[in-house]
């Protein structure tokens, strides 16, 4: 016998741990940004001081009547970037001596609504190791409000109405997508001048930025793929269908991602069942949203592993 009332109970408990682990999985990434801030400060980066570049010429196609102000707001223990109409790179170029012509476009996390501030790290992280970060700031939902509290109220009012209706991550994603994919072009179209090899674009992701990653990968424009795709526990929704010509894959998630774990799954089996076979890590321990954050588990080395993807693809190196 189905109880009517114990069922919708059990709907909402399930919905508000739901809301409670996606935030807590923007607090625990934010945490982890601002841990290692001060690593990176006194860590070896580039030789050449970041460059940002606007990827769309004017304003981006489809945002033409958006009113809402950029703004960098405290949300949990960090800052983090709302209402972004201006979308952007910005460049960390590796020392000319040791450059590989490699470059990764990073895109980071936060539900296409507010977006991270780790992966500048990251960046600095393969700049120094010769491989090209450009850290892609695209477009988020936008949000109603003046102040830190009301942008702050709206943003986790629009989280909790994502896992209430999934369609609404497709909704708030669609621009950064498109973002996303015009980077590709962009780093593609100018990778002379920036010393890249045009043949050598790698997107990685982080939760939405992830999604991003994966609808690029699948992207029906084959020559507006990345030539090689790294979701970092990113989940596309909906699972997309999985064309010909999808270039090699490297995924990671924790067992215990109780966000995009499932999801995460899915797109995993959709690639086996079209023939291919994505690298794909599954650690232990690790929740979602762990980002550069270390917390004693084997996840705190997944950007080591992602390295030495690289290196078995042949990226670290300059091409003979």
């Amino acid at each position: 016998m189905k109880i009517n009332g114990t069922d919708s109970m059990s709907r909402k408990y399930r919905k508000s741990l739901l809301a409670l682990s996606l935030m807590t999985a923007v607090f625990l990434t934010a945490a982890g940004a601002q841990e290692t801030s001060s690593k990176s400060e006194q860590a070896a980066t580039s030789a050449v001081t970041p460059k940002i570049i606007n990827i769309w010429p004017g304003i981006a196609p489809g945002s033409e009547q958006w009113k809402q102000k950029e703004a960098t707001i405290a949300f949990g223990p960090m800052q983090s970037i709302v209402n972004v109409t201006t979308p952007t790179l910005t460049a960390y170029l590796a020392d000319p001596a040791k450059a590989s012509g490699t470059a990764v476009i990073i895109a980071p996390g936060g539900g296409f609504i507010f977006l991270g501030t780790d992966t500048h790290e990251i960046a600095e992280w393969l700049a120094a190791r010769g491989i090209a970060g450009f850290v892609l700031k695209y477009r988020t939902a936008p949000l109603a409000g003046e102040t830190e509290a009301q942008l702050g109220q709206a943003g986790r009012a629009r989280f909790g109405a994502q896992l209430a209706n999934h369609d609404l991550i497709a909704e708030d994603g669609k621009y950064a997508i498109a973002d996303g994919i015009q980077a590709i072009k962009v780093l593609r179209e100018h990778a002379a001048e920036f010393g890249l090899r045009p043949d050598r674009i790698v997107f990685m992701g982080f939760s939405a930025g992830g999604s991003i990653a994966e609808f690029a990968s699948v992207n029906p424009d084959v020559s507006a793929r990345p030539n090689y795709a790294a979701p970092i526990y990113g989940a596309p929704f909906p699972v997309p269908s999985i064309p010909k010509e999808v270039p090699p894959v490297f995924m990671e998630m924790a067992q215990d991602d109780n966000l995009a774990g499932p999801q995460i799954v899915a797109f995993y089996d959709a690639m086996k069942v079209a023939g291919y076979k994505p690298e794909f890590h599954i650690y232990e321990h690790g929740g979602h949203g762990w980002s550069m954050r270390k917390q004693g588990t084997t996840s705190d080395h997944w950007l080591d592993e992602f390295y030495w993807w690289l290196e078995a693809h042949g990226l670290t190196k300059p091409s003979k």
